[in-house]
């Protein structure tokens, strides 16, 4: 019964995901624009580089707060490793 609800939901959402890449196929050779130069690919690059990186150095900035109790007083909960 589940692997049913798990086709009738990803058979879907699987369709509409290749309706979608097809169309943006379709779209992007369609459209007649200039040439992007390299200086446009080097900034492309390096935001997609920076995103990155903001993202990865957030998501451990989260991992190292939560292993080492600093998320515990926000939760209502106290640090037991803490020594009078």
């Amino acid at each position: 019964m589940d692997s049913v609800r798990t086709l009738l939901v990803a058979v879907p959402l699987l369709g509409l995901l290749a309706a979608a890449i097809w169309f943006a196929a379709v779209e992007w050779v369609s459209v007649d624009v200039p040439a992007i130069p390299a200086w446009g690919y080097a900034a492309l690059v390096s935001g997609v580089v920076l995103s990155l990186a903001v993202g990865i150095g957030l998501m451990a900035l989260i991992f190292y707060s939560s292993r080492h109790g600093y998320d515990d007083a926000a939760a209502g909960r106290e640090r037991h490793d803490r020594q009078p």
